[in-house]
């Protein structure tokens, strides 16, 4: 018995360790409020439109390789008074944005490229002289945030906004994705000391399953240039017309109109599997462009591939519970369970701390794989995403002699430390590779896609627990034989200059070679590609003087513009340059483009609001498909662990008597009934509003619930509140009818504290008596 007391012991305090402290922190109210998401309550506020996004569309036209989307989005003032209007929305990352423009009524306002201090100003001055004014920063790579000001009561603005990007078809598979939702990042910065690129960080999103509160829609037609075979999609439902063999019209099926919670994916393959490759040429005024896309050699599998070591990376934060936890299992069970005898590997579990497999990498016997997999299956999802910490250790750990070290990274990629993470990488990874894949329907790409490059491996984004087996087959292909190494560009007799990149990296998997660069003079003169592949040298030259320049590839200065622009970023994350700032930001205003230190903004010359007071409305975000409310910070992983210890200890007690057997598969816990929480009374002083009081109290039902993950039995909870005159709560004292534990009580406390309630009609502070009800939900399946 003592040593199943140890075990939950030591099993409790791993549990804290990897939450981050949890209970502690949810006991106590931090002194110093940290930059963090949280849960949008739907109220009356005298009238204030708190949804003013109305709709979102994009229509998008792919002409060979190069995508054309045009996004619109409109914003309606249904309120009483003026407002404006933030929204922080995702985009693709290659995506080279080079237009915005405002319609109000019938007048159309383009908006002018302006350096981001600049346009910040400009737009603040609009605002407070009562003008309608637009600014689209960028405040990631991936993520972008619009202001809208002075919507006055019943206006409604569009503001459209156009972008180019590049389709690179992987394994014969182009791939369209239009990212529809930013997921809530996780960050433990103080909100007082954040930048102006960091404060969107904290912003409303809806309880997990609600869907987004506006319209979605979108149109795509493909114009591919050659005959197409296949149109699919894994993400929404489609409408398909071709319009002969190489064209086809895409239209979003109507029932999807709230899809707007998942990235929007489209993939599609040419007839026989070919895919475009060749020289394009563009001519311009002042400068012309080319792009080069040529495809590798056949992927020839090595007869000796020499022993690897893996160390792989797992995310089990509160963002992964669920959903995105379990496809990270699935995936790591076929990683894991692929590796051969001459492997080593170790698992590294992180949240708000990390767990380790072992000190020392272990080789690949069937007794340590299953070891590993009951490692990971143990876990259910709670607490913060340390990401950096997680990484520190994971690069730290001595490497196994006479292995290749490749790392491995699987997390969904809701964190605020993009740059740190990928400058940490590029510090210290040395001659290894990290694969990173992206866990979720609406994964953080520029995380994945950049650890992946830094790291000098692949990106790979898992949207569903089907996907899984054929991803990790794909890792090992790549792993076992890559297509093309030591890959050289030679120019010959063709005045090319400006190329981008500048030295081209291996290429893993079934991908072309591309590059950018400008031209002068005439188009003539060959470009030669070279390298080796499992068979020896490769070499294949291209004619220039074949290929005519053509004003439908105009869009190759705004590409090449964004390549080079996304290659001093990362630079400058290794050694931060005021020359390199200097020249992003002189390419954004050269070639209209939307950067990191530029942005785009657009002034009405009407005077709307006269004396522009309003008030600033932030959209909430639906939660992306899968992902759960401990994303937002709800839950108690402390909890969760404490109910799951007594079984566990029964299974190390039993495990116990013959140390010898490898530890069997692990028991499948059947769920607990999940908790619902409904108001039974409230009583009010005659100076509130029960009715105002009883909305807000319904509205963050579905926050309390992730403090009562596993409430032991129904019960009640009898809430009395302090309300002050601002409507801000001076005290909150719980009593309970359940049993419920002092973190759950001190998280409980904390939700309530952070809202506003109606304010008392005397402007006086007053009480309120609020009786919460707890009951399994009917229905509920113990399978």
């Amino acid at each position: 018995m003592r040593q199943v007391f140890g075990f939950i012991t030591v099993w409790v305090l791993i549990c804290l360790l990897l939450d981050g402290g949890t209970a502690s922190a949810q006991a106590q109210e931090p002194a110093d409020k940290t930059l963090a998401p949280y849960f949008f309550i739907p109220g009356e506020e005298d009238g204030l439109d708190r949804l003013p996004l109305k709709s979102t569309r994009a229509a998008v036209s792919i002409a060979g390789v190069i995508a054309a989307v045009t996004v619109t989005q409109v914003y309606k003032n249904e309120g009483k008074s003026p407002i404006e209007a933030t929204y922080v929305f995702p985009a693709s990352t290659r995506a080279a944005v080079s237009g915005l423009k405002m319609k109000i009524a019938e007048r159309i306002i383009e908006a002018t490229i302006r350096k981001r201090d600049q346009a910040r100003a400009e737009y603040e001055q609009a605002r407070s002289q009562g003008r309608s004014a637009t600014l689209l920063e960028q405040q990631r790579a991936n993520v972008f945030q619009m202001n809208v000001a002075n919507i006055m009561p019943g206006d409604e603005i569009k503001v459209e906004l156009v972008y180019t990007e590049l389709l690179v078809p992987t394994d014969k598979v182009y791939e369209f994705v239009y990212p529809t939702v930013v997921g809530p990042r996780y960050s433990n910065r103080s909100a007082a000391g954040a930048g102006s690129q960091e404060a969107w960080v904290k912003n409303p999103y809806l309880p997990q399953g609600q869907a987004p509160t506006y319209d979605f829609g979108l149109t795509l037609n493909i114009n591919a240039g050659m005959p197409i075979s296949q149109i699919s999609s894994p993400s929404h439902a489609l409408k398909v017309a071709y319009q002969g063999r190489s064209s086809a019209a895409v239209t979003l099926d109507p029932s999807w109109h709230r899809g707007g919670n998942r990235d929007f994916i489209l993939r599609y393959r040419l007839d026989g599997d070919k895919v475009q490759t060749g020289l394009l040429l563009s001519r311009g005024g002042n400068e012309n462009h080319f792009l080069l896309m040529l495809q590798p050699p056949r992927q020839v599998r090595a007869a000796a591939i020499p022993a690897r070591e893996y160390i792989f990376i797992v995310d089990v934060s509160g963002s992964m519970h669920g959903f995105p936890l379990e496809i990270s299992k699935r995936l790591l069970k076929d990683l894991i369970s692929g590796l051969k005898p001459t492997d080593r590997f170790n698992v590294l579990l992180f949240s708000g701390g990390s767990a380790l497999l072992a000190e020392e990498s272990l080789s690949a016997t069937q007794e340590h794989i299953s070891r590993a997999i009951c490692f990971i299956d143990g876990r259910q999802g709670g607490g913060g995403t340390e990401l950096l910490p997680a990484l520190r250790r994971a690069l730290a750990l001595q490497r196994a002699r006479d292995c290749s070290r490749t790392l491995v990274i699987a997390t969904d990629g809701y964190v605020s430390v993009e740059e740190e993470a990928f400058d940490l990488i590029r510090r210290n990874l040395g001659q290894a590779n990290l694969f990173a894949f992206g866990i979720g329907s609406g994964v953080n790409r520029h995380l994945i896609e950049g650890m992946a490059h830094v790291g000098k491996g692949e990106p790979f984004i898992i949207t569903n627990p089907e996907e899984a087996a054929d991803k990790a087959e794909r890792f090992r292909r790549l792993i076992a034989s890559p297509m093309l190494t030591q890959v050289k560009l030679s120019v010959n007799g063709f005045d090319a200059y400006d190329i981008e990149p500048e030295n081209i990296p291996d290429v893993l998997s079934d991908r072309p070679v591309i590059v950018f660069g400008k031209w002068r003079g005439v188009a003539q003169g060959t470009l030669t590609v070279s390298g080796l592949t499992g068979e020896g040298r490769f070499r294949q030259d291209i004619a220039v003087d074949a290929v005519k320049p053509s004003s439908a590839n105009d869009a190759l200065r705004y590409l090449w513009a964004r390549e080079r622009i996304a290659l001093l970023a990362d630079y400058n994350l290794l050694d931060a340059d005021e020359k390199r700032i200097k020249e992003v930001t002189d390419l954004g205003l050269r070639y209209n483009l939307l950067t990191a230190y530029t942005s785009f903004v657009a002034v009405d010359s009407q005077d709307h609001n006269r004396g522009g007071k309003q008030s600033s409305v932030a959209q909430p975000l639906p939660l992306p498909q899968g992902v759960s409310d401990y994303a937002v910070g709800g839950g108690n992983t402390v909890c969760r662990a404490m109910s799951l210890a007594p079984t566990m200890a029964k299974e190390a007690a039993s495990s116990s008597r013959d140390a010898t057997k490898p530890p069997a598969a692990p028991r499948v816990q059947k769920a607990e009934a999940p908790m619902r929480l409904s108001i039974d009374t409230i009583t009010v002083t005659p100076n509130l509003s029960e009715s105002a009081l009883r909305t807000r109290v319904q509205g963050i039902l579905p926050v309390l619930s992730g403090c009562l993950p596993h409430t032991p039995a129904p019960g009640t909870l009898e809430i009395i509140l302090t309300i002050k005159a601002d409507g801000s709560l001076r005290t909150v004292n719980i009593k309970s009818g359940a049993r419920i534990g002092r973190a759950v009580k001190h998280c409980i406390e904390r939700v309530f504290k952070q809202q506003r309630y109606p304010t008392p009609a005397d402007g006086k502070p007053t009480t309120a008596h609020v009786t919460i009800t707890i009951k399994k939900e009917d229905g509920w399946s113990r399978s």
